[in-house]
């Protein structure tokens, strides 16, 4: 089973909502409703995200990205649609029951920290624990070792304004982290911090998710940091995701020309990964002689810019292995200088889609 599951969400704000969602159900499009001063936030959204996901909203300012993450835990009522959380349908909870899942089982990492000033980092990491009544002790010590968790061990007894900006928000983290949620969401966490900071944030991330394999919402409007850090991404414009996929699936086959146009400025080189680009092995060849011969070996999930310097320094093609040591292909220079220099193609709408659609459109 999905951890969390959206199924046709809009999330429509103005004057009879519900009739909004109707129109545009019936092919009305968002711009038509502004004229009666009727915004929709966000139009039909489904995904699932899996356990253990970290799983990436990215769009523009305005594309409805943050209102969808505050559907997911009922901050904000979806006009139509429903929230799947392990089963249970978030949506159809009363408030006080949606208030015991947002205490226990989602935790919320916002954008500007939302730390206490009056109160220490230990307090402030463990605040809620206290909403959720645990006994001060208890929460004490959870809350220290969340700190430890995100590099601020030593930290516990200082004030807020003592801290940096990436350690103010690693106290964010900490607070989310000390709930032991089975779900986190992350508001644009990091965008508010240097880029250099917000390079080690994302290296934190990524470790603690090594360790601690939460399912995690995160939303961006940072392309690179969406690529870097999603399992799978989802890219919004106008209230709609217009393409789900993962970091390759977007990079390499862009739905249409708005996706070519976001990604033209992507780092291929740190996105693609041997096992995306490699060939079959010349037929008849073994893996022993392969192995002999290559400058290096690599896993299939290791980024192609890891292979600039062995394929530039030997005319023999890298080896990609297996877990087992197994050689599943190879990447010759020359297919590794062809991959940088290709484009990405926007996909074709399939035959049988195309006709669907017609029909659709006839009907």
């Amino acid at each position: 089973m999905s951890r969390l599951q959206a199924e046709h969400l809009y999330k429509v704000f103005g004057r009879r909502p519900d009739q909004a969602v109707r129109k545009l159900q019936d092919g009305t499009q968002r711009d038509e409703l502004r004229a009666d001063g009727t915004t929709a936030a966000v139009i039909d959204a489904s995904f699932t995200v899996e356990p253990g996901q970290i799983f990436v909203v990215m769009g523009l300012s305005g594309s409805g990205k943050s209102t969808l993450l505050r559907m997911l835990n009922g901050l904000l009522e979806p006009t139509a649609g429903r929230v799947l959380f392990d089963g249970q349908d978030l949506t159809a909870l009363s408030a006080r029951e949606l208030r015991g899942v947002r205490s226990s089982k989602i935790s919320m990492v916002f954008q500007h920290f939302a730390l206490f000033p009056h109160r220490s980092v230990l307090e402030n990491a463990g605040y809620g624990l206290e909403v959720q009544g645990v006994p001060r002790a208890e929460r004490e010590q959870r809350a220290a070792e969340a700190l430890q968790l995100t590099g601020l061990a030593g930290w516990e007894k200082s004030w807020p304004d003592e801290l940096s900006g990436g350690m103010q928000q690693r106290v964010g983290l900490a607070r989310a982290l000390a709930t032991d949620a089975d779900l986190l969401l992350m508001d644009e966490s990091f965008s508010a911090l240097d880029p250099l900071i917000r390079r080690d944030m994302q290296d934190q991330l990524l470790e603690l998710q090594k360790r601690l394999k939460k399912t995690i919402v995160f939303i961006t409007h940072d392309l690179n940091e969406a690529m870097r850090l999603g399992d799978r991404i989802a890219v919004m414009r106008d209230g709609e995701i217009v393409q789900q996929g993962t970091a390759e699936d977007i990079l390499v086959r862009p739905s249409d020309d708005y996706v070519a146009s976001f990604i033209q400025d992507v780092d291929r080189s740190r996105v693609l990964t041997a096992g995306s680009i490699m060939e079959a092995p010349e037929e008849g060849r073994s893996d022993k002689d392969l192995l002999a011969e290559a400058p290096a070996t690599v896993s299939a999930e290791t980024p192609i810019a890891e292979l600039f310097t062995p394929c530039s320094t030997s005319g023999v093609a890298v080896a990609v292995t297996d877990a087992g040591g197994g050689v599943i292909g190879v990447v010759p220079r020359t297919r590794l200088l062809a991959v940088l220099g290709e484009e990405p193609q926007v996909e074709d709408v399939l035959p049988a889609q195309g006709e669907a659609e017609a029909v659709k459109a006839s009907a």
